[in-house]
C-alpha cells in the first residue's frame, strides 16, 4: 500500500495537477480502495479543525510583512549597504547576495519571498558587471533557503504546529545554525573563487566613509527583527501577535521613509491573499490525507516497517535524511513536510531524539530540497527573475551550496547544541 500510495502521488505531482488536489485525491483514492470505512464523510470535519488554529494566523501576517518589505523597496538599500562592506572578498558580489539574503531572511520568513527579493536587486547588477551566471544565481538561490532556517521562519510555524513543538524554542533553535550555515556559504564562496576566479566577478573595494553611511539602510531590517523575534522571547507576545507587531512595524517604516501608498499595500494585500491561499490549502488537503493514512493503516505499516528492520537511533535517522534527499527531488517543500512530518517525526522522537532539534535538521534537508532539481522551487524562482539564460546555470550554480548543506548536516548530528544551545537557555 505505501508502494502504491507514494507511486500515485508522484504520478499526480508529476502530471502537474495542483499539490492541494493532489493530496486530497491521494487521500479520496486510498479511501475508496483500503478503507473499510467511509472516510470521506469526515472531510469536513477534518477540514474545518485543521484550519481552525489561532497559530496559523501568524502564517499570512508573515507573508505580509515580507509583501511589505519587498513592494517598498526596502531590501534594494540592504542590498547596497551590505555590498559595501562584502563585495572585497574572493567572489565579490556573490558575498552581498548571501549577506543580504541572511539580513533578509530575518524579517522574511519566506524562502521564495527571500530568493525573489535579492535576485531582483542583484541579478541587474550582477550583469552589469559581468559575473559568470552559474554561481551567481546559485547564491541566489542558496540564500534565499536561509528564509526558513532563520526565524521567524513559517516553515518553523508549520513544524510545529503539526508536532506540537513550542514556535519559541524552535525559533531560537534555528538562529544559530541559520547563521552558521550562513557564513559556510560565504567561506565556500570563498575558496570556490579563489580556486576559480572567472566563477566570480571583480572584488571591489569602497571607503569606510561609504560603509558606514550604508548602514542606515540596515536599520529597518533590524529593527523588525527585533520587534518579532524580541517581542516573542522577551515573552511580550505570541509568534502570532509578535507576526502582527512586525507588521505594523513594517508599515510605519514605510510610511516614514515616505515609501508606503495605497497602490502598495493593495499590491502587498494580494500577493499575501494568494501565497496564504495556497500555503492553507496545502495545509487542510494533508491533514485529511494524514487522517487517511492513519486510518487505513499506511502510517502503522511504516511505523512497522522500521521498528521491524532492526536499525539503532542514528542508522533510523540516517535512512530518515537519505528519505527526504530522494523525496526532494520530486516533491515540492511544504507538501513534503506535510506529508511526511506526522509519519517520521513520532518515530524519530520515540528513538530519543529531541523534537526541537529534529526540526532543524528536518528545516535543512528542505532546504536543500530548495535548490536541487527537478522540484527545487527557488531554483524557478530565480530563473524567472533572471528572465532569460539557459536553467542549467542555475541548476549547476546551486550544486556546490547542496553540498554545503549536507555538511552543515553533519555537524548538526555531531554537535546537537549548535541548534539547542539557545533553546536549553530558554528552557533552564
Amino acid at each position: 500500500m505505501i508502494l502504491l500510495a507514494l507511486l500515485v502521488l508522484l504520478v499526480l505531482l508529476l502530471i502537474s495537477v495542483p499539490v492541494a488536489a493532489t493530496l486530497i485525491a491521494l487521500g479520496l483514492f486510498l479511501d475508496e480502495f483500503f478503507s473499510p470505512f467511509p472516510l470521506v464523510r469526515a472531510m469536513g470535519d477534518v477540514l474545518w479543525s485543521a484550519s481552525d488554529s489561532f497559530l496559523l494566523i501568524a502564517i499570512p501576517l508573515f507573508i505580509l510583512l515580507g509583501e511589505i518589505l519587498v513592494r517598498t523597496g526596502i531590501a534594494k538599500g540592504t542590498y547596497r549597504a551590505l555590498e559595501s562592506w562584502l563585495s572585497w572578498l574572493p567572489g565579490g558580489l556573490l558575498h552581498a547576495n548571501i549577506g543580504t539574503a541572511t539580513l533578509f531572511s530575518a524579517t522574511s520568513g519566506s524562502s521564495v519571498a527571500t530568493a525573489a527579493t535579492i535576485g531582483t536587486v542583484a541579478i541587474p547588477q550582477g550583469k552589469e558587471m559581468k559575473y559568470d551566471p552559474k554561481l551567481f544565481t546559485g547564491s541566489i538561490a542558496a540564500g534565499g533557503t536561509l528564509g526558513i532556517m532563520i526565524p521567524p521562519s513559517i516553515n518553523l510555524i508549520v513544524y510545529g504546529f503539526l508536532t506540537e513543538t513550542s514556535i519559541p524554542q524552535l525559533f531560537a533553535a534555528g538562529l544559530l545554525p541559520g547563521l552558521l550555515l550562513a557564513v559556510l556559504f560565504m567561506a565556500g564562496t570563498a575558496l570556490i573563487c579563489l580556486w576559480r576566479p572567472s566563477l566570480g566577478g571583480p572584488s571591489t573595494h569602497h571607503s569606510w566613509g561609504e560603509r558606514f553611511s550604508g548602514l542606515k539602510h540596515l536599520v529597518p531590517v533590524l529593527t523588525l527583527f527585533g520587534i518579532v523575534v524580541g517581542s516573542i522571547y522577551a515573552g511580550w507576545a505570541t509568534p502570532t501577535e509578535a507576526a502582527s507587531l512586525g507588521v505594523i512595524g513594517a508599515l510605519l517604516i514605510a510610511l516614514f521613509m515616505r515609501k508606503l501608498s495605497l497602490g502598495i499595500i493593495v499590491e502587498a494585500l494580494d500577493g499575501t491573499m494568494r501565497t496564504t491561499g495556497m500555503i492553507m490549502l496545502i495545509i487542510i488537503a494533508s491533514y485529511f490525507l494524514n487522517f487517511v493514512l492513519a486510518s487505513t493503516g499506511v502510517t502503522r505499516e511504516l511505523a512497522g516497517f522500521l521498528e521491524s528492520a532492526g536499525l539503532g537511533p542514528y542508522s533510523t535517522l540516517m535512512l530518515v535524511i537519505v528519505l527526504y534527499i530522494v523525496l526532494g527531488f520530486f516533491i515540492e517543500t511544504l507538501s513534503l513536510m506535510v506529508i511526511t512530518i506526522p509519519i517520521v517525526a513520532p518515530i524519530v522522537i520515540a528513538m530519543g531524539f529531541d523534537p526541537v532539534w529534529f526540526g532543524i535538521l528536518l528545516i535543512l534537508l528542505i532546504e536543500m530540497a530548495l535548490i536541487t532539481p527537478p522540484v527545487g522551487l527557488n531554483l524557478y524562482v530565480v530563473q524567472g527573475v533572471r528572465q532569460g539564460g539557459p536553467f542549467n546555470d542555475v541548476m549547476l550554480g546551486a550544486l556546490p551550496y547542496v553540498g554545503f548543506m549536507f555538511l552543515m548536516a553533519i555537524v548538526l548530528i555531531l554537535f546537537p547544541s549548535v541548534a539547542m544551545y539557545l533553546p536549553n537557555l530558554l528552557r533552564g
